[in-house]
């Protein structure tokens, strides 16, 4: 059985405050997941995927609203992201804040996983839901996209609209559209591939509105890695653990050797001796992530081989050329043609 990992309570109170709202009693939910209320005066603590899922699937019969993940997002505020939202508060811009999610995001909750995809024209940002229950699924992207399209106006005080919001959901009746186009402020296309929202990229250097506090930006970071540190999903082992670092960290288009290290509490030289003693190297973690993220534009989008090789951190397209030979034995194109056969 799939482990779903943990969430926090202050990921799980974002949708409280939304059933408080709706005058919606959630406490005999609550009791019967064994999430008591002593657990929830605090917004530290984590619970159990599995009864994150379970109290979701709960709310969702208690509202009958198909746009419960959609009015749940209006609850967002930034203890709902845990240390991450403070991340944010501390940065320059938008940018900056976008970068850091796919590396903190777990302190959130194992949920889903964020890939960003840069383009010169815009940046993407898809997520990938991690819950395998369908009528829960298509709420928590619901929620989790429309939360960040509105944490992001707070955070920067301003009305950008996104490019398009693009949701593998069927598409819904024409006044639920009319729904998302008003939250999102922006064309909403539905029955795609993947979950994603795109960010013109001239909104990306708006700065953040709220005040920073000196010299806190580093010790937040290293005090979210310590956390990151300390979260075990399962009998997951060492190399799996790096292998998911390494794929957070490659979504900024780089995975540096010393930052993972440092994420895992380790010395750079301890980092390769605990791998050494599961029979692999960071170099090779790092190769089997850049493949994974390069086959992936390769079959799935129209990046030019140039995008595709700054999205994985190589210095430019030749050294793409060279990586996508020793994988496959041939060419970026031979590889999109083969769709095409």
């Amino acid at each position: 059985m799939k482990h779903l990992g943990f969430a926090s309570i202050a990921a799980l109170k974002q949708y409280i405050r939304y059933a408080d709202a709706q005058n919606i009693d959630t406490h005999p939910l609550l009791r019967g997941l064994g999430l008591h209320e002593n657990v929830l005066l605090s917004g530290e603590g984590r619970i159990t995927g599995e009864q994150f899922q379970s109290f979701l699937s709960g709310l969702i019969a208690l509202t009958n609203d198909p746009l419960m993940g959609l009015a749940s997002a209006l609850y967002v505020e930034t203890h709902s992201y845990s240390l991450l939202g403070t991340i944010a508060e501390q940065s320059d811009n938008l940018e900056h804040a976008i970068e850091r999610i796919p590396m903190f995001e777990r302190l959130v909750g194992d949920m889903g996983t964020t890939e960003i995809e840069r383009t010169s024209r815009y940046t993407s940002l898809a997520w990938h839901c991690n819950y395998d229950q369908p009528k829960v699924v298509p709420h928590m992207i619901d929620n989790v996209l429309a939360s960040w399209t509105l944490y992001a106006r707070w955070l920067t005080l301003s009305k950008a609209q996104p490019l398009g919001v693009y949701l593998a959901r069927q598409t819904p009746s024409p006044e639920l559209q009319k729904t998302y186009r008003r939250v999102f402020s922006c064309p909403v296309y539905f029955d795609q591939k993947h979950n994603s929202i795109r960010i013109a990229y001239e909104h990306l250097s708006l700065p953040i509105h709220t005040k920073h506090q000196p010299n806190t930006q580093l010790p937040l970071e290293g005090k979210a890695r310590t956390e990151l540190s300390q979260l075990r999903i399962g009998d997951e082992t060492f190399k799996e653990r790096v292998s998911r670092s390494i794929r957070a960290h490659l979504q900024l288009g780089i995975a540096s050797k010393e930052l993972i290290a440092q994420e895992h509490v380790l010395s750079e030289r301890h980092l390769q001796r605990q791998l050494s003693a599961e029979n692999c190297s960071y170099r090779e973690l790092l190769d089997s992530a850049r493949k994974e993220r390069a086959m992936k534009f390769l079959r799935n989008t129209e990046l030019s081989t140039t995008e595709i090789a700054h999205n994985l951190g190589y210095q430019d397209e030749r050294c793409l050329f060279r990586s996508v030979k020793r994988w496959t034995g041939g060419t970026p194109n031979a590889v999109r043609s083969e769709l095409n056969l």
